[in-house]
């Protein structure tokens, strides 16, 4: 009696291929989720930097006070008038739902110290800009 062999897979094959393809997917999907916070992290970090030269460039032609800027759902803007033009910024948060934090605190004379700080996805600690004239 002759056998015929038969090529196929065998269930155990098929399931330890299938197994080794999941892990993949999970380890490959974990990565791109942790890069995507490392990105809009950086976003914002360069964001408060942009807001920070903007405020300052705002303070000097302003009778040296820093604007009042207007902050709602995550996006930050402010017009300062300049002698020749109006210098306008306005910075939104890359995952829409975060959030930044403006406020010109308490000082003498008024206006002369802000604080913004951005909530960061990929650390415990928020990034935040300071200025004090």
């Amino acid at each position: 009696m002759k056998h015929k062999i038969k090529n196929a897979f065998t269930l155990l094959e098929l399931m330890v291929v299938i197994g080794i393809i999941a892990i993949l997917v999970a380890l490959g999907a974990t990565s791109y989720s942790t890069a995507q916070k490392k990105a809009r992290d950086s976003r914002r970090q360069s964001d408060l930097s942009t807001a920070q030269k903007t405020l300052e460039q705002c303070y000097s032609v302003n009778n040296f006070e820093y604007p009042d800027v207007s902050v709602s759902s995550g996006t930050i803007s402010a017009t300062c008038p300049a002698p020749n033009d109006s210098i306008t910024f306005s910075i939104i948060d890359p995952l829409n739902s975060g959030t930044y934090v403006y406020a010109l605190t308490e000082s003498t004379p008024v206006g002369t110290t802000y604080s913004i700080t951005a909530d960061l996805e990929t650390s415990t600690t928020d990034a935040s800009v300071t200025q004090q004239q």
